[in-house]
This record gives C-alpha cells, sequence and structure tokens, in this order.
C-alpha cells in the first residue's frame, strides 16, 4: 500500500502533441485535486472559479501560466495561486510533456 496517489495517477499518461490528459489525484466534499499532463502545444485554456480558490502546483516540464492576463514561463518544481475570480491556465511551449495539477477549494 501506498500514500502516494501521484505516481500511479500519471504515470500512464503520454498526451500527443496539442492534447491533455487528466487524472483525478483526490476528491473530497471540500477539495479536488487533479492531474493536467499537456502534450506539446497543448493548453488548459484559460477559465475561472468564481468561488474557489484554484492552486496549480507544476511538477514536470516547463509551462507557461497564464493569471488574469500576466504570463509566467517557470520551471518545476512551482506553485501558482489563482484567488477566486482569477482568470487562470496554462499552455506547453516546449517538446516535452508538462505535469500540473490543480487543487481547488472549497468545492462548490
Amino acid at each position: 500500500m501506498t500514500l502516494d496517489s501521484y505516481a500511479a495517477a500519471v504515470d500512464g499518461l503520454d498526451p500527443d502533441p496539442g492534447e491533455v490528459e487528466t487524472a483525478e489525484l483526490l476528491v473530497t466534499d471540500d477539495v479536488l485535486v487533479k492531474a493536467f499532463v499537456l502534450g506539446p502545444n497543448a493548453a488548459v485554456d484559460p477559465h475561472e472559479h468564481a468561488d474557489a480558490t484554484n492552486v496549480f502546483h507544476v511538477l514536470e516540464g516547463e509551462p507557461t501560466v497564464v493569471r488574469d492576463g500576466e504570463e509566467a514561463a517557470l520551471a518545476a518544481p512551482a506553485v501558482v495561486p489563482n484567488e477566486r475570480g482569477a482568470v487562470h491556465g496554462a499552455r506547453n511551449d516546449t517538446d516535452e510533456r508538462v505535469v500540473l495539477t490543480a487543487s481547488i477549494a472549497p468545492l462548490p
């Protein structure tokens, strides 16, 4: 038995260029933690959560993170808080896969 839900969830994910694959790592009444694996030239389109805080944890690669019109190229490891109502997303401008998790709390 392992306490880690990350490795088993993302090891088999290998998206094609332009594609994003996801896996839910944790779902409770209070929080959702979801992994996003971005292939080359793939993106999680900018969106918002009006009633929840979303935190990106960059675990692999070098994504470009977008928040409220600002962009920053980051390298793993990195943590990006997205406050309630902030328009946020991420894209992979590299030739390698990018893995980030998004934690959302509280759940609506």
